[in-house]
């Protein structure tokens, strides 16, 4: 099934409330719905992690890579971290050069550029020549000002209220 484009967008998801993923997600199925060929890689999820987007992803047949090793900020050995993040980043510049998807999503892509293991101008210069059908979703807290002058579209989640702060911890088939 063919899709007819207009214009291959940037689209960013960031903020501190909860849903970024989530949204992308929504994306990636509305656009899989289609007969659209879709990937997600997600920069911090751990890899043996088994969420149940990642296993609703496999019983589709879509593309869902977790290429991290989860809450980066209490790891113990941050240059494990950064090689898997520049391998990550690796991975996703050559699914977004091949031409061959229509969205890419990066989830979680900011905290790699933030904590500077990305250099944001790379970033966007494999977004600027990406070919003309790819379009680029990209999530996460503390987006760039850069990307979010880039991008085409920018959502902000904000948080108003959480379950965490009535001290709820995270649920399967809510959170993960």
């Amino acid at each position: 099934m063919t899709v007819e484009k207009r214009k291959a967008l940037i689209i960013v998801y960031t903020g501190n409330g909860k849903g970024k993923t989530t949204a992308a997600l929504g994306m990636l199925l509305r656009a899989w719905g289609r007969g659209m060929k879709v990937a997600m890689l997600s920069f911090m999820k751990n890899e043996d992690a088994n969420f149940g987007e990642e296993r609703a992803a496999r019983r589709l047949g879509v593309e869902m890579v977790p290429m991290g090793k989860g809450f980066t900020w209490l790891s113990k050995d941050l240059s494990r971290d950064e090689a898997m993040a520049r391998q990550a980043w690796a991975v996703s510049q050559s699914k977004i050069a091949s031409g061959e998807y229509d969205i890419v999503i990066l989830d979680e892509i900011t905290y790699p550029i933030n904590y500077g293991w990305l250099a944001l101008e790379d970033v966007i210069e494999v977004l600027r020549h990406r070919p003309p059908n790819v379009h680029v979703v990209l999530t996460g807290r503390d987006a760039p000002q850069g990307l979010i002058d880039f991008a085409d579209l920018v959502t902000e989640m904000r948080e108003v209220k959480h379950p965490f702060q009535a001290g709820i911890k995270a649920q399967p088939g809510v959170d993960f």
